[in-house]
């Protein structure tokens, strides 16, 4: 018998590769006629570059759900909604990890289901707090108060100074996201300000640094002893992994003693329009999608499930120093980003303006002022790269 080949295409990382291999070869292991192979891309391709070329390609996609609005746009996936049963549906819905489900619902189509689950998070290295006798902060004010002595980082790549800034945004009730405005400008003017503050207490190093990066040298070395927000790799706390685990906790409050609410990341697994096999790629969606292969396969083999039965698991907590527990709220109270097909680009041209912003190159009033007039221009579906920042 000819096998049925299938082609994914996923992002570059152990939280991500291992845990779709491993899912695919019991999948082929339980269906012999169908063979599963997975290719990697880096994580800024996969955040930032559009679909269509690639569903050309490939029948299974991960994706991120501010492309679908770009999606629906172009006709590039599948709309798995008619195409399953109701009990199905509400099944994924119950065991939803707060808006991980809702997220790839758009426009009554659902685009992909989720498998993957990631929100802006602390991180530590107990080992060295203790050493200087110090603890994590609570609030924004000993947040900064630990930055001054040295030892803080974040992330400073564009797309996430943007949306750390844009969570920081939402906690104060800040994004209005109307047809004529993005932002309330005197709360996000507080927040500019607040993480100019933070931002200057750290090297000009992290203006390179993805969240990978940045825990790759917490665990490296001993020159970074806390992150107060990063999308989550639960790797980095899995004894073994690295030369260092670390301790992962929800973000502190900020000054007016709100908790910061953070902006959703993780993956959906969706299935490309154009796929000759569409039963058998939406069969193996459902597989890893499924609770029983996310608290077992899926997430024993580093993946960061979706799923809460596998983020509630007694044994995925004890092999990842009990990451899951350690940083659910920060899932379920996450805030889903713009979807509409200019986003993306908005994303990536409004996290320059913030570079720019906390590098001094720009005021307050000129970075709003930039980041209003791209939104407005990305509402326009047509809109050409160029005019994003004109």
């Amino acid at each position: 018998m000819t096998a049925l080949c299938l082609r994914g295409i996923t992002w570059n990382h152990s939280r991500a590769f291992p845990p779709l291999v491993a899912a695919s070869q019991r999948y082929e292991e339980l269906h012999p006629q169908v063979r599963i192979n997975w290719e990697k891309r880096s994580l800024d391709d996969f955040g930032h570059l559009g679909l269509a070329e690639l569903a050309r390609t490939y029948d299974l996609l991960i994706i991120d759900h501010p492309m679908l609005g770009e999606v629906h746009r172009d006709g590039t996936l599948l709309d798995l909604q008619p195409r399953l049963q109701p009990s199905v549906l509400a099944e994924f819905e119950m065991d939803a990890l707060g808006p991980c489900f809702d997220s790839y619902r758009y426009q009554s189509r659902l685009y992909a289901l989720p498998i993957d689950a990631a929100a802006p998070a602390a991180s530590f290295r107990a080992d060295l707090l203790d050493h200087d006798g110090l603890q994590p902060p609570a609030n924004w004010d000993q947040l900064i108060g630990l930055a001054r002595s040295g030892g803080v980082c974040m992330p400073g790549f564009p797309a996430d100074l943007f949306l750390n800034f844009l969570g920081m945004c939402i906690t104060r009730h800040g994004m209005i996201a109307s047809r004529d405005q993005f932002l309330d400008p005197r709360i996000a003017q507080l927040c500019l300000e607040d993480l100019h503050e933070l931002a200057s207490l750290m090297p000009a190093a992290i203006y390179k640094m993805n969240p990978i990066d940045i825990y790759e040298a917490m665990v490296s070395g001993d020159n970074f002893t806390y992150c107060p927000f990063a999308y989550t790799y639960n790797n980095y706390s899995r004894p073994g992994f690295a030369a260092h685990a670390l301790l992962f906790a929800n973000p502190v409050t900020l000054r007016e003693g709100i908790p910061l609410r953070t902006v959703l990341g993780g993956t959906g697994i969706a299935v490309s329009a154009g796929c000759a096999h569409a039963a058998a790629a939406i069969d193996f969606c459902l597989f890893v999608a499924g609770a029983a292969c996310q608290r077992h396969i899926y997430g024993m083999c580093g993946g960061q499930p979706a799923s809460k039965a596998a983020w509630c698991d007694p044994l995925l907590n004890r092999v990842s120093n009990h990451f899951f527990e350690r940083t659910m709220a920060s899932l379920e109270n996450a805030c889903v980003r713009p979807r509409h097909a200019g986003y993306i680009r908005l994303q990536r041209a409004a996290g320059d303006i913030m570079t720019e912003f906390l590098q001094q190159q720009l005021t307050v009033s000129q970075a709003l002022h930039q980041i209003e007039r791209m939104y407005r221009n990305s509402l326009t579906s047509a809109f050409r790269e160029e005019e994003l920042t004109q």
